[in-house]
């Protein structure tokens, strides 16, 4: 990281902490030990300075913070990095409300959600479909409805933006009744896309969906909550990531995948519709 992205992020981090102590300059100061004209350099535009690492780790200590998050080299005031377990995800005593996923949702609230999704987006899923899927993967149905209802709700709110970005193919499988949907039937699917339709019609631009030529770009399935993490989907397990080089990275890999799209946001609801009308042979 350039030197001055790294004194620009310390800056902000330690203004924060100046902010959230409720201590004037000259107390915070005295309290990290330095004087307040070091204090006031430090916090000031025109400088690229950082502290000596004990000052640094002084500050650290004194206000419950990692070293990473200091120098922003992480997004996250504790851990740098962890893995959660699907266990530690799924639905708790008071519904998916109360997740790690819904916590790093209401975290983000206000800035970009980036969703790249292992198949048919949660909120755009009938219960039929969330039956369906949870009859195959042997998971809780009332679960997985909880989390569509959720993120439904969740889109709905005027400071959402989220973006999912999806292969094209993967939409013209379930059309056409393949794959893990071999046993959804053609009306239930025909239902599933026009429920599809509907709501990206009535969410949008807070929730936008592009489709990319999946034959040409890949991703595995993931997501990017504003600037403060990526949980990563493996299966049964969420591997989350918190520092700022790999979520930029993440981040720029999306970008990517929205540049390459051949259906856009204002194409999408279009394109389902289109899918459901299609005969069923004609999707192969």
């Amino acid at each position: 990281m350039d030197k001055r992205d790294l004194s620009g992020l310390f800056r902000e981090r330690l203004r924060t902490l100046v902010q959230r102590s409720g201590q004037n300059q000259s107390a915070f100061a005295a309290s990290v030990g330095i004087d307040r004209s070091a204090l006031s350099q430090l916090l000031s535009e025109d400088t690229t300075r950082l502290p000596r690492a004990e000052t640094l780790m002084t500050i650290a200590e004194e206000h419950k913070v990692s070293l990473d998050w200091l120098l922003g080299l992480s997004q996250d005031e504790g851990l740098t990095g962890e893995i959660r377990a699907s266990l530690e995800i799924e639905e708790g005593s008071g519904g998916f409300d109360r997740t790690l996923l819904a916590k790093w949702h209401a975290e983000a609230a206000g800035t970009k959600i980036r969703y790249v999704p292992a198949g048919i987006p949660d909120l755009l899923r009938t219960d039929a479909l969330v039956d369906y899927e949870a009859d195959i993967t042997n998971k809780s149905r009332q679960s997985q409805a909880g989390e569509t209802q959720y993120r439904i709700d969740y889109n709905r709110r005027p400071e959402t933006d989220m973006e999912v970005c999806m292969p094209r193919h993967t939409l013209e499988i379930f059309a056409a009744g393949m794959g893990v949907w071999s046993g959804f039937s053609e009306q239930e699917r025909r239902d599933q896309l026009n429920h599809m339709a509907t709501l990206l019609d009535d969410l949008y631009p807070t929730f936008r969906l592009f489709l990319y030529d999946g034959r040409m770009r890949y991703s595995v399935p993931y997501t990017i909550f504003g600037p403060y993490r990526a949980a990563i989907y493996v299966g049964d397990m969420y591997l989350v990531l918190n520092a700022t080089a790999p979520v930029r990275t993440l981040t720029r890999h999306f970008d990517n995948l929205i540049r390459g799209a051949e259906i856009n946001a204002h194409e999408a609801a279009g394109f389902a519709r289109k899918l459901a009308e299609m005969p069923v042979a004609s999707h192969a």
